[in-house]
């Protein structure tokens, strides 16, 4: 594909335009949910295998897919000649349902033609979300070091090849903890960082981190600090500071720790005591919100 070249205009006319509505857990109801979230918000290079339901085989033939955070000029999809197929997860919101959004480019993927990126409407309009249309299976997910599964001994595409070297360069050490799910280590200039996306009930989360607060176990240890939290797809995810120098398996016990705190005070479903409400109302004040 030239440098001139964009990627095809999806027929919008199959997909009836409906009003954009935004959804807060885009995600909810998938295995894995949390996964997905961090997929989208914390890891810059991954991938996972998808399986498409028996009638779209049935229909379209045994498919690979693979998820991945990212692909080249934050395509929705890309079909290789073969007919594998790759979404992106990472791309610009198309519309209020993050969910549809990638189920449409999956179908578009499906009926495309083989070896280029699949274009998408600008609003999906009605129709099936990936519940719909991927398998129910739990999410197995490999963390990259790099971008270079974008390509096939056979890819020269000059334009690729150019986002290829920007992606590898912006990428940041990540490393997936087994202490916890959807709880990943990584490594900036300065220091370390974990963050965790919480899979629970938004109010729930934040009832349990409240306790912990108020009974100041909020850290990971020495060393560390609770950075705060931000609010993506619905769910919260908290953020620890950590000195940059040791590795990540040097916190899989801190972090199972924690999670063990953390599972506690979740189960405890009594009303909020003076402290806890105090630490509540500085979380709050201390959270961002990502859409």
């Amino acid at each position: 594909m030239s440098k001139r070249q964009k990627p095809p205009r999806a027929n919008s006319a199959r997909e009836p335009k409906v009003r954009d509505v935004f959804v807060g857990r885009p995600f909810q109801g998938l295995p894995d949910e949390a996964e997905w979230v961090a997929l989208r918000e914390l890891v810059p290079a991954a991938t996972a295998k998808l399986r498409l339901l028996p009638e779209y085989t049935q229909k379209y033939g045994e498919r690979e897919v693979t998820l991945a955070t990212v692909l080249p000029l934050a395509w929705p999809a890309l079909t290789k000649p073969d007919g594998r197929i790759f979404l992106g997860l990472q791309r610009g919101t198309q519309s209020g349902d993050v969910n549809r959004d990638i189920a449409l480019s999956l179908l578009l993927a499906l009926e495309a033609p083989l070896g280029g990126p699949v274009g998408v409407p600008p609003l999906p309009g009605v129709g099936p979300r990936l519940a719909d249309v991927i398998e129910p299976d739990p999410m197995e997910v490999t963390v990259q070091d790099g971008f270079d599964f974008w390509l096939d001994e056979e890819s020269s595409d000059p334009e690729v090849r150019e986002s290829l070297e920007r992606a590898n360069a912006s990428i940041f050490p990540t490393v997936r903890m087994s202490a916890a799910p959807a709880a990943y280590w990584c490594r900036f200039p300065e220091k370390a960082h974990v963050r965790w996306v919480l899979g629970d009930d938004e109010d729930k989360a934040m009832a349990a981190l409240s306790r912990l607060s108020a009974a100041g176990d909020l850290t990971l240890g020495d060393s560390t600090k609770f950075a705060g939290m931000f609010r993506a797809h619905g769910l919260l995810v908290p953020v620890w500071d950590l000195p940059r120098e040791p590795e990540a398996s040097e916190w899989e016990p801190a972090v199972t720790a924690f999670a063990q705190r953390y599972a506690t005070a979740l189960a405890d479903t009594s009303e909020l005591d003076a402290a806890a409400r105090r630490a509540r109302q500085g979380l709050l004040g201390r959270q961002v919100a990502l859409r």
